[in-house]
């Protein structure tokens, strides 16, 4: 009989310990934000495609670097 009770006492601590560790996984995905979707530009040089934050600007042109800056627009 005394081990019965300790297998039920056993058994129910798993669960809340399964529990308790599922509901802190889900809690801790549903307060991450997906991240923040940037516009997209492509160099004038070389076609590449990044964020326009991280772009550099030419007149109304965008660049992926200093040096395709200096550059300018792909020839032909």
């Amino acid at each position: 009989m005394g081990r019965l009770v300790v297998l039920i006492l056993l058994a129910v601590a798993v669960a809340w310990l399964v529990r308790r560790a599922l509901r802190q996984a889900r809690n801790s995905n549903a307060g991450k934000q997906p991240p923040a979707q940037a516009d997209l530009v492509s160099c004038a040089q070389c076609g590449m495609h990044l964020p326009r934050a991280e772009a550099r600007l030419a007149g109304e042109r965008a660049y992926c670097s200093d040096e395709h800056a200096r550059l300018g627009p792909r020839q032909g």
